[in-house]
């Protein structure tokens, strides 16, 4: 696998023989790619193209092996299963859903603790790997109204990384505890470009989507 010490690189992709190659993401300063291959013995999954002058560092099979093949084949296993259960990110590809499972961050709560208030602005998406939640929403009552349950497995939030916009509902645990993974919109833009494009992979997905915009 490599490591970006300085410089920017390409990343290419051709999703289909005879397609011209989708352009990723940009690589840069501290960023590191080609650990697939490592981990799971296959191909190389994109391509790594110099987009200016680099320094770039390189970690064979035998050492990645001894150091971190099996605590990042852990994590991955741990939350690919998550990932590929949200719709929003059907249209992606193992390659590029590994890179979110190496960049979602877990987060711990307690009964009666909100996750997102309605009203603040949105940047996050949350999947719940643990635990149950409530929807709310402030209708004119006294009390916010229930209006949806979260149990393990849901999401919420994923309107966030198509474009930051005010959060409509609160979500409240409701069980002893609750772990939810977090994925900011600024990361998931830096791993893998706009969400976007990647819905536009299939134009009724990305109708669904966006038809309230």
């Amino acid at each position: 696998m490599y490591i970006l010490e300085s410089g920017s690189l390409d990343c290419t992709k051709v999703f289909k023989v005879g397609d011209a190659p989708t352009h990723l993401k940009v690589y840069q300063p501290g960023e590191a790619f080609g650990e697939l291959a490592l981990l799971y013995n296959v191909p190389r999954a994109a391509t790594i193209s110099a987009k200016t002058s680099y320094v770039i560092w390189k970690l064979d099979r035998d050492t990645f092996n001894n150091i971190v093949k099996d605590a990042a084949a852990k994590k991955r296993e741990k939350y690919d299963n998550f990932l590929q259960s949200v719709n929003i990110l059907k249209e992606m590809d193992p390659y590029e859903r590994s890179k979110l499972g190496d960049a979602v961050i877990e987060h711990k709560f307690k009964k009666g603790q909100y996750v997102i208030t309605e009203g603040e602005e949105g940047s996050t998406f949350f999947l719940i790997s643990e635990g149950t939640a409530e929807a709310t929403k402030n209708l004119g009552g006294p009390e916010p109204t229930k209006v949806k349950d979260y149990m393990k497995g849901d999401y919420f939030g994923e309107r966030a990384l198509l474009t930051a916009e005010f959060r409509a509902a609160n979500i409240v645990v409701t069980s002893d505890t609750c772990t939810c993974l977090s994925l900011e919109k600024k990361t998931f833009d830096r791993l893998l470009g706009s969400l976007d494009s990647i819905l536009k992979r299939n134009m009724e997905e990305y109708l669904k989507f966006t038809k309230a915009w």
